[in-house]
């Protein structure tokens, strides 16, 4: 039966693992070392000045009772060392697919490079990474994203709404948006952080609107966090509002029931991608095209992808979904007559 861990006295964190990986190498290259040495080693190491006696007998502690490392203190030879040489620490012994995964993570979350939250998540990643030697951290150039536009997110509104998401305070903050350029102060209780398409976004209940709605934000200012708490729905989830479509972070409150008759190349992609949790395909050989048929909140979002695939979508329902369609198109060729005559 797998012994289980006791929780530490103190959480852990970067520093203190940086410390445990340390002291194990140390003795499990055979070198007996004592705690002068290991505090030495740390320094060299690290680049830090100094770290307090107490501070390693601890972290030695904490190998024994929360990693149950079979570690002893060697009289003789005046150092630490493993009476069982076949044990290793857990962080030593993650395997070159999960640094694999650990390093695509990394990547994948690019386009947020510069902002708090890839800095953090970097360095963590990192972290795991480097202790695991060149051959398996070099893994990360194997793996790469499209250039795509970075997120720019303000390094104080960012750590303000993390504090209120951790703790359920309402947030107070001036917003404008897509629609109404007119800037407006709302008050919101945050739920989720969504990260979109290079872009991150919060959504929570705005109480001046009495409804859920989402704020980008690189649009909030003069964010000011209060002291008035707020239940958390049991339901918050974001993707549990969007009827089962997967369009982004966007949302209206009715789900609509789309079908799209694709054309060309867009035959294909359709069958590449789920664009909704109820998706249906359906081909129709004679008249070469394939018709896609799902339910989503996200309207915007859908007549986007729709005018994406240019001539090769046509929208046949719903009506006005089709005659929205319709009038963009509409007002494209108009803004064009003359380009090409």
């Amino acid at each position: 039966m797998k012994q289980e861990k006791n929780t530490p006295e103190h959480t852990l964190n970067k520093k203190m693992l940086e410390r445990l990986i340390i002291i194990h190498n140390a003795i499990k290259a055979g070198m007996f070392p004592d705690v002068p040495k290991l505090q030495k080693l740390y320094c060299e190491q690290t680049g830090y000045s100094k770290v307090g006696e107490a501070t390693i007998y601890r972290d030695i502690d904490l190998l024994r009772t929360y990693f149950h490392a079979p570690l002893e203190f060697d009289r003789e030879k005046g150092g630490y060392h493993y009476f069982d040489e076949k044990w290793d620490f857990a962080l030593n012994s993650i395997s070159t697919e999960d640094v694999f995964y650990l390093s695509a993570a990394k990547t994948l979350l690019s386009s947020f490079e510069g902002s708090p939250i890839y800095n953090s998540i970097s360095d963590v990643i990192n972290f795991i990474i480097d202790t695991q030697g060149v051959e398996k951290s070099s893994l990360l150039k194997r793996i790469a994203i499209a250039p795509v536009p970075k997120v720019n997110i303000d390094d104080k509104v960012w750590k303000k709404l993390l504090e209120a998401v951790r703790n359920n305070y309402i947030v107070e903050f001036d917003y404008y948006g897509c629609w109404n350029t007119v800037t407006s102060r709302r008050k919101v209780a945050p739920y989720q952080f969504l990260f979109d398409d290079g872009s991150c976004f919060l959504f929570g209940y705005s109480f001046e609107r009495k409804a859920e709605r989402i704020f980008s934000l690189g649009k909030i200012k003069n964010l000011e966090v209060s002291s008035e708490h707020f239940n958390l729905p049991e339901n918050y989830d974001f993707s549990s509002r969007c009827g089962g479509g997967k369009f982004g972070a966007f949302l209206t409150e009715k789900s609509v029931d789309f079908v799209i008759d694709l054309y060309n190349d867009a035959r294909e992609i359709v069958k590449e991608r789920i664009l909704a949790e109820n998706q249906k395909v359906t081909d129709f050989e004679e008249e070469e095209k394939t018709r896609v048929e799902f339910s989503s909140t996200q309207i915007l979002r859908v007549m986007e992808w729709v005018l994406s695939q240019g001539s090769h979508a046509i929208p046949v329902s719903p009506d006005w979904f089709v005659n929205n369609w319709k009038l963009t198109v509409e007002a494209m060729m108009k803004r064009t007559k003359g380009i090409f005559d």
